[in-house]
C-alpha cells in the first residue's frame, strides 16, 4: 500500500519517466540510458519510501504503542510543562529506510497542536529534540496525558500532522507523515512503565513501548 502523501509525487515522477524513456529508446544515446537507469532507480526507491503497510493494532488497554517506525535512540527523564516533573521521553530515529507514517500510540482527546520553528540538524543528534522544527501534539486519555513530537531532520523538511484540537483519536490511527528521515519523541509520566530499551527497533501501531 502506498501512502497518500506520496501518490502525487509518484505520479509526477512517472509523467516524467515515461516520455523520457521513449526519447531515450529512440535516441540510442548511451549516456541517456545511464541517466534513465538512475532516474528509474530513484523512482523505485521513492515507491519503497512511501510504503504504508497495514498494522495489527494490539487489543491491550494497558499498552502504549510506538508512534513511529525506527530505532529507539534515547530514554531520558525531563521536567515537562505539559506532562509534569520527572517525565520520561522515548526518542525514536527514523532513517530513510523506515516507514514514515505516524500513528497515535493511545486513545484520547487532543488538547493542543503546536508548530515550533527551528533548525534542521541531523535527527539522530539528541539536540534535535530541542532545536529542530517540530509539531508537538498533547493528548489526554482517561487516565493520563502524553505528548508526541514530530521532529524534522537534516533532510526531512516537510512534517504533515492531521491532529486537530478537541478531536477524539484511537490507538493505531494514522496521525501524520514526515518525508525523508526524521525523529519522533513521546513524553509520558514517570508513573508509566517503559517497555523498550535503547537500540531496539519498533513499529508504529504495533510495538508496545510502555504500559500504564
Amino acid at each position: 500500500m502506498i501512502a497518500k502523501e506520496g501518490r502525487l509525487i509518484l505520479c509526477g515522477l512517472l509523467l516524467f519517466l515515461f516520455p523520457f524513456g521513449i526519447y531515450v529508446h529512440a535516441s540510442e544515446v548511451k549516456i541517456l540510458y545511464y541517466l534513465y537507469f538512475l532516474f528509474g532507480s530513484f523512482y523505485i526507491f521513492t515507491i519503497y519510501f512511501f510504503r504504508d503497510p497495514l498494522r495489527k493494532i494490539p487489543f491491550d488497554t494497558s499498552a502504549i504503542l510506538s508512534p513511529a517506525d525506527g530505532r529507539v535512540v534515547s530514554i531520558n527523564t525531563v521536567n515537562d510543562n505539559d506532562i509534569g516533573e520527572s517525565s520520561q521521553v522515548i526518542s525514536i530515529f527514523l532513517s530513510i529506510f523506515d516507514v514514515h507514517a505516524f500513528r497515535y500510540p493511545y486513545d484520547g482527546k487532543i488538547k493542543s497542536v503546536n508548530n515550533r520553528n527551528g533548525s534542521f540538524i541531523a535527527a539522530f543528534n539528541h539536540n534535535a529534540s530541542e532545536v529542530n522544527e517540530q509539531i508537538v501534539t498533547v493528548i489526554k486519555s482517561n487516565s493520563f496525558t502524553f505528548k508526541i513530537k514530530q521532529i524534522a531532520g537534516l533532510v526531512a523538511r516537510r512534517i504533515l500532522c492531521y491532529a486537530k484540537p478537541n478531536e477524539v483519536v484511537q490507538k493505531g490511527d494514522r496521525m501524520g507523515f514526515i518525508r525523508f528521515g526524521s525523529r519522533a519523541d513521546i513524553v509520558v509520566s514517570s508513573k508509566i512503565k517503559v517497555c523498550v530499551n535503547v537500540g531496539e527497533k519498533v513499529k508504529a501501531g504495533e510495538s508496545v513501548i510502555a504500559r500504564i
